[in-house]
């Protein structure tokens, strides 16, 4: 493909992506493939000579689409909001184009600044501590992660080569070896499973704490189980808390947490992947209150701020205690600026890292941060309008309390009502849905997850949920009449 082919076909691709992304409200949000059709559509073995454009082009629709999840459709309500924008995917073009590998400033000096910049703007739009910022001149700043997950597990390693160290200054210890299996490390029950990951691949034991009646972690929990633990010999040394877990948007309780956390000197790492972005709204930034007392905190704004996958925002107090978790410094790397600026391979776990700043940046320009608000706050109306309107039929119930784009219900009844509910949904296609559970109680969670979606759209998910709701409850109405009458 030479420069002339890539202009032509790559305006066709431009073309495509537009009319998949606007007409995307008439897909089948959830494929009905089987597992391993694609094998059945393709040879088993790559090309020997090179194939038309033509031929690649049309196997998108042949090959790809039938297999794909439509996260981008107004029918998709499972899982939380995948972010996605026009600004975002030009951006990702002109990366891709750049194809620089970010992992020093003398790798790609702009890839670095922009980074620093960006996420100051970024935590200035959250109103985060100063010390966060680069801009305060201390030693805090932001970096972009690949994920949530990928966050937890450099502040947890970063918390855990901290205390490892305080340890080890004391002479109570020969080596590292004698420390290792004392680590604790704590999260919520509610806590997303990357949590409990993250200790397995950090070595540590994770004492989940359990949940009040709204799916928090409170202080008080949490510190008679650092008491029982230090009794034991335990050491603690990092606490997870989560504000919007995934089962159903539930916030920790980190104006109890984090004073504990200070008391103890325990590393907290607060998880916003989702809400997070909401906290740009000052109607919903007092929930964020109390991440003074954190270490360091993350959230995605490729989940709900118009910013494609990867570019997940994290903001640490002290970047010396991540850098000295993951320095490795040989040789080729080095050059004449370090120490001035950071380099952003000491920050996280890979060595090579895209220019993810770039559609940030886009983003964060075109769409201004009244476009972003306005967005959030659009969603957030419309979660409310699904409870509402949940609450006009008695035969369901909302669970929990509806603060952001999520809301979470039931059928009144036996959990095996909602499962085969659940069911019936998913495989009529028409939405798209996923379960969730708190404390043996089943419930299927309704997430407006595209930046498409309207109030209509809301309207049609709950008349395809009461048309099913109530064949599923006349069919089982049914059933049991005839049971009665055969056991007659």
């Amino acid at each position: 493909m030479d420069p002339e082919e890539f202009r032509k076909r790559g305006k066709q691709m431009i073309d495509y992506v537009a009319d998949y992304l606007e007409n995307i409200r008439d897909r089948r949000p959830y494929p009905e493939v089987e597992p391993g059709y694609i094998k059945e559509l393709l040879p088993d073995h790559a090309p020997n000579k090179p194939d038309k454009w033509d031929d690649v082009f049309s196997d998108i629709e042949r090959v790809i689409m039938p297999g794909v999840t439509h996260w981008h459709s107004p029918q998709f309500h499972a899982y939380f909001s995948t972010g996605n924008s026009y600004p975002a995917i030009v951006a990702d073009i002109l990366s891709d184009a750049i194809g620089c590998i970010g992992f020093s400033w003398a790798s790609s000096p702009a890839c670095t600044e922009l980074e620093m910049v960006v996420m100051d703007w970024l935590g200035k739009m959250l109103d985060l501590p100063q010390d966060f910022l680069f801009c305060s001149g201390g030693k805090g700043g932001g970096v972009i992660q690949g994920t949530a997950s990928e966050a937890t597990l450099v502040a947890l390693l970063s918390a855990r080569t901290k205390m490892i160290r305080k340890l080890l200054e004391t002479g109570d210890y020969k080596d590292q070896g004698q420390i290792m299996p004392k680590l604790i490390a704590y999260c919520s029950d509610q806590s997303h499973s990357s949590v409990e990951r993250a200790g397995l691949i950090g070595c540590v034991k994770m004492r989940e704490i359990p949940a009040d009646d709204s799916g928090a972690m409170r202080g008080s929990n949490l510190k008679l189980a650092i008491e029982k633990d230090k009794s034991k010999g335990l050491v603690p040394f990092f606490v997870c808390a989560t504000l919007g877990t995934t089962p159903s948007c539930a916030f920790d309780n980190i104006l109890e947490v984090g004073p504990l956390c200070k008391e103890e000197d325990i590393w907290m790492h607060i998880d916003a992947a989702y809400a997070g972005s909401s906290f740009i709204c000052p109607e919903f930034r007092p929930m964020l209150n109390g991440i003074e007392y954190a270490m360091s905190f993350n959230f995605n704004p490729h989940k709900w701020l118009m910013v494609n996958f990867d570019c997940s925002a994290m903001w640490v107090k002290d970047s010396q205690l991540v850098s000295d978790a993951f320095n490795v410094d040989p040789l080729y790397l080095k050059h004449d600026h370090q120490g001035k600026i950071p380099d952003y391979r000491h920050w996280h776990i890979p060595l090579g890292r895209r220019f993810r700043s770039l559609k940030l940046w886009f983003v964060l320009r075109l769409f201004g941060q009244e476009g972003l608000q306005e967005n959030i706050r659009k969603d957030v109306r419309l979660a409310h309008e699904f409870k509402d309107l949940v609450k006009t039929d008695h035969n369901f119930e909302i669970i929990g309390e509806v603060k952001m784009g999520l809301a979470c219900f039931r059928l009144k009844g036996k959990n095996d009502r909602n499962e085969m509910l659940l069911k019936a949904i998913n495989e009529d296609g028409r939405i798209h849905l996923v379960p969730s559970k708190f404390r043996d109680i089943y419930f299927l969670r309704f997430a407006v997850c595209a930046s498409r979606t309207t109030s209509d759209d809301v309207k049609f998910a709950w008349k395809v949920i009461q048309e099913l709701s109530r064949k599923y409850l006349s069919d089982s109405s049914n059933e049991n009449i005839q049971n009665k009458t055969s056991l007659e």
